[in-house]
């Protein structure tokens, strides 16, 4: 796809939002079945994903662990992203993109009060070869990063509430 198939394939969606702001807004599911074993299996649209312990807190490595499927979900996203950026700018990248990210598992684990719970940081990376400008490939991280739902989510924590019904 180069970039006036991009925006002909998006102008009517953008034109409807201007339009419609509400149309805009759309709930995105997740659901898990509680496993044996400690598991939770996830649909992902393309396959049932079963995850469990990680090593680090008793799995034996066979499950996906959520932290892992987190940082996987912003790599995806941010890959995505700086691809539709790219095609947006006439820019040719090719090259990976890598999330990673510190747990320390005594907060999980309860081991330790004061250890966070969840990732302490999370660093992503693009390993990218382009014959972009410097200046282009800046222009190309700073949209990927401003229009990337993930990192966005994840640097502006969204309200979350959990219920039993």
């Amino acid at each position: 796809m180069n970039s006036d198939e991009l925006k002909a394939m998006q102008a009517p969606i953008k034109e409807r939002y201007r339009e419609q702001p509400e149309a805009a807004v759309v709930t995105l599911k997740a659901e898990g079945q509680l496993g044996d074993d400690l598991s939770c299996s996830v649909q992902t649209g393309r396959a049932l994903v079963e995850a469990g312990l990680h090593p680090a807190t008793g799995g034996d490595g066979s499950q996906a662990c959520s932290g892992d499927m987190l940082l996987q979900a912003l790599a995806a996203c941010a890959g995505v992203t700086m691809r539709s950026v790219a095609t947006a700018l006439g820019i040719s990248p090719i090259g990976t993109v890598r999330a990673e990210g510190d747990l320390d598992f005594r907060g999980t684990l309860g081991v330790d009060k004061s250890a966070p719970v969840g990732f302490s940081d999370i660093r992503l990376s693009f390993d990218i070869q382009s014959d972009a400008s410097e200046e282009q490939l800046a222009t190309l991280l700073r949209l990927t990063e401003r229009y990337c739902v993930v990192p966005q989510t994840l640097a502006n924590s969204p309200r979350l509430t959990a219920s039993i019904g």
